[in-house]
């Protein structure tokens, strides 16, 4: 998921053009860019619009992009009414806004769990992952146990925007941007989920977006989010693989196959021990590959 691209719940004229675009995920947002009086009309337009196109749409050359849904907090007259209107539609991913602690993911999935126990049977039906906001102080503070907490946590969403803003925290200071991508970084590796970018505002800075974004690749960021279609080109130049990687990393797979064949639990490429660590990094870096080339 190189880009993920936000779309607001109250323009479905823009749906069918984002669905059918370029980026990895298309983001149906019912949270901050939806104005209380309209969250009704957005969850409607969203739930229709993935009721029809959710799936793999046979008209696409391509395989659809994921579908995810970023509903309103728990603890919001909202949540209840959103899960109800998107669950039967089978999201991939469900983003969970405004969580701070391993138990209220757990208190938000129970209730994610009740309505889809309460909905009819159906095989096609999907139980969608949850992609996580790490937007709080105290979010951060609890981030590992929060991307832990369940097995239904795909993954972490940094939300920089909602972070810094009210502390009064300069984004535009590299040190501070990257301090916290790294905490997050670290969380998601220590529960084995991934870690997506959040949105940077200015769609018009080109080289601001590609320096966070570039930030975020280096800590191991998967992606970044897009609240724009121009940025979504700038988030997969940053995130593909590139020639020279994809083969480093197939030269590693290759030798490690070698060395297990020989009883040996490390190689030497090019004058670097191999051992588990790098080898899971070039796995990694091909399991990528593959599902670059699948778009």
């Amino acid at each position: 998921m190189r880009s993920k691209l936000f779309v607001p719940g109250v323009r479905p004229d823009l749906f069918l053009k984002a669905w059918a675009g370029p980026a990895d995920a298309v983001s149906f947002d019912l949270e901050d860019a939806v104005a209380s009086s309209r969250k009704a009309e957005a969850r409607a337009a969203v739930a229709a619009f993935l009721g029809e196109h959710a799936l793999r749409d046979p008209a696409r050359a391509a395989p659809a992009p994921l579908a995810i849904v970023r509903v309103n907090a728990p603890d919001t007259a909202d949540f209840e009414a959103d899960l109800s209107a998107v669950l039967p539609v089978s999201p991939d991913l469900i983003n969970l806004p405004k969580i701070d602690s391993a138990q209220a993911l757990c208190a938000a999935v129970a209730r994610i769990e009740a309505q889809e126990a309460a909905l009819p049977a159906d095989p096609a039906r999907r139980a969608p992952a949850l992609l996580v906001n790490i937007e709080t102080p105290r979010a951060l503070r609890n981030a590992a146990e929060i991307a832990g907490a369940h097995p239904r946590v795909a993954g972490l969403q940094l939300g920089l925007g909602d972070l810094f803003e009210p502390a009064g925290i300069r984004r535009d200071v590299a040190a501070h941007v990257q301090a916290v991508m790294l905490q997050v970084a670290l969380a998601a590796g220590e529960a084995g989920v991934f870690a997506c970018d959040g949105a940077y505002a200015d769609f018009h800075d080109d080289a601001g977006f590609e320096h966070e974004a570039t930030m975020a690749q280096q800590l191991g960021f998967i992606g970044k989010s897009c609240i724009h279609p121009r940025q979504v080109p700038l988030a997969h130049a940053v995130f593909s693989v590139d020639a020279q990687a994809q083969a480093d990393a197939r030269r590693i797979v290759d030798a490690a196959d070698a060395a297990r064949a020989q009883g040996l639990g490390v190689c030497v490429v090019e004058g670097r021990m191999i051992d588990a660590p790098y080898l899971k990094r070039a796995e990694r870096v091909l399991a990528q590959v593959e599902r670059d080339a699948a778009r």
